[in-house]
């Protein structure tokens, strides 16, 4: 498995990291994790394509995890590609048919592209056929708990706190050959996520604040430090830790080296903050830092 970071930020505009989105190569298949602002560019600025993707999955319908949603089915669209298995909470295949139905903010522009002759030509002298179809998405909404099996991996899921009861919250797991990464979307601590971390590879866990830094108590639990996130992993046996989803000032001078030390206090695998177009190369052998 490999490991690129499209977008290792926030919902706040930061010319150094776009919102949350990454890409996960598992064999012949290719996941997104997520998809918020700026994921799209960076997918281009790392040589990928938007048809190259397979399944996208979210872990949440916060819109820095989904706002580049629609540029990415429409761009995989474009490029003739197979339509993408999308999987999401609620209402994700409204939020679909929002888009790309008959009815759906995207609608003139489908109808200009796929029944006007200049653009029809256009597709044709791409290679396309007529008569052309709509962006087509395969939709699967989900919960907690769901589970997906294909001939070379499998993706397990569980509940995270974060933004209920509004939205629907997830963190996940794939396994494949022998291998196990796990992403915790964006996650208070808890049981359920440290046994679905059990003995990970590579667990990437988003990070909201600094340890002492000082919160309302409502987003106290929902809000691990890089402190409290290492002790987790510890518990869990996972061999390699990435904290994701660093806002702002957290990338002032000093910040990454203090967050690293916190983590270093209790986890003795690597460890590392992500950056956009950061690569990891998912591999056994690591210590597991107990």
């Amino acid at each position: 498995m490999k490991l690129t970071v499209l977008g290792s930020g926030s919902p706040e505009a930061h010319v150094r990291r776009a919102s949350s989105g990454y890409l996960l190569d598992v064999g012949q298949d290719v996941i997104l994790f997520d998809c918020g602002g700026g994921v799209f560019d960076n997918l281009l600025r790392a040589g990928r394509r938007p048809s190259e993707i397979t399944h996208l999955v979210f872990s949440h319908l916060h819109s820095d995890h989904m706002m580049d949603y629609a540029r990415l089915v429409h761009a995989a669209w474009d490029e003739g590609g197979t339509p993408i298995r999308v999987f999401g909470p609620p209402p994700i295949a409204r939020i679909t048919e929002g888009f790309f139905g008959a009815d759906g903010v995207l609608a003139h522009d489908l109808r200009a592209r796929t029944e006007l002759l200049p653009s029809q030509e256009v597709w044709k002298a791409r290679g396309g056929t007529l008569p052309r179809p709509w962006p087509s998405p395969v939709i699967t909404e989900i919960n907690p708990g769901f589970v997906l099996e294909t001939d070379n991996w499998r993706l397990t899921s569980c509940e995270v706190p974060h933004a209920q009861p509004v939205l629907s919250c997830m963190a996940f797991a794939v396994e494949h050959a022998g291998l196990k990464f796990v992403y915790s979307g964006d996650a208070g601590l808890c049981p359920d996520l440290e046994a679905l971390s059990e003995g990970a590879d590579l667990l990437l866990h988003w990070c909201y604040r600094l340890d002492g830094e000082t919160v309302h108590p409502a987003m106290e639990p929902l809000t691990p430090t890089p402190a409290q996130i290492a002790r987790t992993a510890v518990r869990a046996g996972v061999a390699r830790l990435v904290l994701t989803h660093f806002r702002i000032h957290m990338d002032a001078p000093g910040c990454h080296e203090s967050a690293l030390e916190m983590v270093k206090t209790h986890f003795t695998g690597p460890v590392s903050i992500a950056e956009d177009l950061d690569i990891y190369a998912l591999s056994q052998g690591f210590d597991p830092g107990v």
